[in-house]
């Protein structure tokens, strides 16, 4: 299902802290960029990548997977491709009990992990991004 601008924004306003997933140390990344803009938003944002898990970036630990969190997490916001998704879903449900919403950025689209998710009653927006939504709805 398609999120409304009303859901999103509901979903944008109820979200507090964010795994980030695919997260880049180089700021000419989009998703160092995003994170980045997100925390001056008020976000906590925990950065997810395998590669860089141990630094410190945002203010706090670069975890190397969803299962390393170990707190509450209310979205998870993928920088994958669309073929990824479904392992990184299926990860955050078994590891965040407190999944609120799974987040795919722009491009980033997969029906079956959609529908995973969507089945266990956690929000699903696709093919959007949450740096361009909150001004976007003025949030």
């Amino acid at each position: 299902m398609t999120p409304s601008d009303t859901d999103i924004a509901r979903i944008l306003r109820a979200t507090r802290t964010i795994a980030l997933v695919g997260w880049s140390p180089n700021p000419a990344r989009p998703s160092h960029g995003v994170a980045r803009y997100l925390v001056g938003r008020g976000y906590r944002v925990i950065p997810v990548n395998p590669g860089q898990a141990g630094r410190e970036a945002l203010g706090t630990t670069v975890r190397a997977s969803l299962a390393e969190i170990g707190e509450p997490v209310d979205m998870v916001d993928i920088f994958r491709r669309s073929e990824e998704v479904l392992p990184v879903v299926e990860q955050a449900l078994a590891n965040l009990p407190g999944l609120k919403t799974v987040w795919m950025q722009l491009g980033v689209m997969n029906a079956e992990a959609a529908a995973l998710a969507e089945a266990r009653g956690v929000a699903v927006v696709q093919d959007r991004c949450p740096a361009i939504e909150i001004p976007r709805l003025g949030l």
